[in-house]
């Protein structure tokens, strides 16, 4: 159907090939929106207060071996990995530093944070270049229309599919644009409430570890 639509255009004009690469936004966009949203919902999302509620019940009990296994339990989620970090460089120690917690806790996060935002800001960019495709598949449209309102003997079917051109060039460029934006304010912001988690809990952590000092 898509097929069919792109070609009816006025032969000579190329805007199928925009159509196409507009489509291919679309379905590179949906492409990373799925893998994103099984990235973060399942594989690095946990439930932050209830986690760490089990945590500091461990480390206030002084059980930092049962605390490291909890962690190690969640797999690959990005919270318990930074917690992870923390616990195994205080678990090594006589007296628990905090520079030491400090730092371990930093360098996981530093290396988890990336990961939650890859390829995130694609989907951005996609929308952006979508609408652009569709405003340059109008001005070209508008273009064809305003020479055939001008050519002799009038040209009304070129008008018609010149005005046919604007119109679905814009039409398509915001169908694709509207899900990419939509679906990377939804990650972004996920991504970021994950990254707030990992600040605010690890903090309250290093406090717990090293008594505040």
């Amino acid at each position: 159907m898509l097929s069919q639509l792109f070609h009816s255009f006025t032969p000579g004009f190329d805007a199928w090939l925009m159509m196409w690469i507009m489509l291919a936004f679309l379905v590179a966009g949906v492409a990373i929106m799925v893998e994103r949203f099984i990235f973060l919902w399942a594989r690095s999302n946990v439930n932050a207060n209830l986690f760490m509620a089990e945590i500091n019940k461990m480390v206030s009990a002084g059980d930092f071996k049962k605390a490291i296994s909890l962690c190690k339990a969640a797999g690959e989620k990005a919270l318990p990995r930074v917690v992870l970090a923390a616990l195994i460089e205080a678990d090594k120690r006589e007296f628990v530093e905090f520079r030491a917690v400090q730092n371990a806790v930093d360098e996981a996060t530093l290396e988890i944070i990336p990961r939650l935002n890859k390829r995130i800001g694609y989907l951005s960019q996609f929308g952006n270049l979508a609408t652009l495709c569709g405003l340059t598949g109008t001005v070209y449209g508008l273009i064809q229309s305003f020479n055939a309102a001008g050519a002799t003997g009038g040209g009304g079917e070129s008008l018609s599919a010149g005005i046919g051109v604007a119109m679905f060039t814009t039409l398509f460029g915001l169908i694709v644009a509207l899900p990419n934006i939509l679906g990377y304010t939804i990650l972004n912001t996920k991504a970021n409430e994950i990254v707030d988690d990992i600040d605010e809990h690890s903090v309250k952590l290093i406090h717990l570890l090293t008594g505040g000092k």
